[in-house]
């Protein structure tokens, strides 16, 4: 017993001397203007871009094959950071900036059809089969892929309620 326990500790040991010097040696160096990039982004991984994650649409947009204002979750704010980043020129009229939105779910027209937490990248939905679904507010990231999946038309995206967590004091009016 003890013999198979020394021998484990040490090829445990050995190959993470191994693995450890391979990361060291074999290590790909990124382009640090990406990794500014994914800085800045929301870090959703949601796809809504249409890439996959959020480290997918910073390379396409360093790369020149996306726009920076692909991001629907970063709004307006996010496009004109990036593109003051990059040094590019963004046409932002054509943005909607809602701010913040989550998916509700209304419970008198949802069938419990499991179809949305199916696609939830998040795993924000919870309910089971014929039951009532609900979402975490806490883990919706707002990327509206369960709306077009609900048949029943019992998902809408509705913006962040205001919370004590939330809440932020209004500006006062110019006299």
């Amino acid at each position: 017993m003890l013999i198979a326990i020394f021998s484990l500790t040490v090829l445990g040991a050995v190959l993470g001397i191994v693995l450890g010097f391979a990361n060291k040696v074999l290590r790909v160096e990124g382009n640090p203007v990406v990794d500014e990039l994914i800085a800045m982004m929301p870090g959703s991984n949601c796809g809504q871009c249409g890439f996959p994650g959020c480290s997918g649409a910073a390379t396409a947009i360093v790369d020149g094959t996306a726009p920076p204002t692909c991001c629907p979750p970063g709004g307006k704010s996010l496009a004109a950071a990036i593109a003051a980043k990059l040094g590019l020129t963004v046409d932002l009229s054509g943005l909607s900036d809602d701010g913040p939105k989550i998916a509700m779910v209304a419970e008198e027209l949802c069938i419990g059809c499991c179809r949305c937490s199916k696609v939830c990248p998040t795993d924000a939905i919870v309910g089971a089969a014929k039951q009532i679904h609900n979402v975490l507010r806490e883990a919706c990231t707002g990327c509206s892929s369960c709306v077009e999946k609900c048949p029943t038309e019992a998902l809408a995206m509705k913006p962040v309620p205001v919370t004590v967590q939330h809440w932020v004091m209004p500006k006062p009016l110019a006299a």
